[in-house]
């Protein structure tokens, strides 16, 4: 489990994938969870200790995230109910608003970089640190269910 002071940012468990790069040495490591014990981590074969790991690869969303996909949406929103308006409702034929435009394409070009640029990877030093935990902790969270497949 990856933490920010006490807040759970990442949870890993047996069988998930695991990108990660150790200290010192250049290059990203890609493999999977086979086993985790109280100080490491086996991925497939290799014993990695949690102090050697440098940066762990995975994408997440933030609160930034979330912002810029509300001015995506509402820059959108804002321009179609404008359209709706002029030609619904007041019946005249389709028109640019000078207001409505300026604001609905600013609010496009300020919410798509937020929306789409994400965070692909973390570097553990502090506050962030990995965590092993077993059941009864506080943190802990049941895994998962794995979909079954049957062959017919």
């Amino acid at each position: 489990m990856l933490l920010k002071k006490q807040k759970v940012i990442l949870r890993l468990n047996p069988g998930d994938d695991f990108k990660y790069s150790i200290k010192g040495e250049k290059g990203v490591h890609d493999s999977y969870i086979n086993n985790i014990s109280d100080t490491a981590v086996v991925a497939h074969n290799t014993i990695v200790p949690f102090h050697k790991i440098d940066k762990i690869y995975f994408k997440r969303s933030t609160y930034t995230n979330f912002i810029g996909g509300f001015l995506v949406i509402g820059g959108a929103g804002i321009f179609l109910i404008d359209q709706l308006n002029t030609v619904v409702v007041q019946g005249e034929k389709a028109s640019l608003d000078d207001r409505v435009t300026t604001i609905s394409v600013s609010s496009l070009a300020v919410g798509l970089p937020l929306m789409l640029i994400r965070k692909k990877s973390q570097r553990l030093k502090r506050p962030y640190h990995l965590l092993a935990i077993k059941k009864g902790s506080v943190f802990y969270a049941e895994p998962p269910k794995q979909m079954v497949i049957e062959n017919q």
